[in-house]
């Protein structure tokens, strides 16, 4: 599974064009976010590329959950979302 980090300075159009490439191939991806920014551009991000991969018969389903990160040494909750090809 491959994990790609978001944040809030993350392109959409550069993270969606990494989650096609990824679905395209088979596989999953999981996008790691801190904070209400990162999780904005990750959101948009999905949405993006379900358009890009959508032509290709190829649809994207996302499961959203919680969980915790270490950042400089501190615990922090985290949102993560688990993108597959269904």
């Amino acid at each position: 599974m491959e994990i790609l980090k978001v944040s809030s300075t993350s392109s959409p159009k550069s993270v969606a064009g990494a989650i096609a490439a990824v679905a395209r191939n088979d596989k999953s991806v999981e996008i790691q976010t801190i904070g209400a920014g990162a999780v904005n551009q990750a959101v948009k991000s999905i949405a993006i590329a379900r358009g890009y991969v959508a032509p290709n018969g190829i649809e994207l389903v996302c499961v959203p959950a919680f969980s915790q990160s270490e950042v400089e040494g501190e615990l922090k909750t985290s949102i993560k979302f688990l993108v597959e090809k269904r």
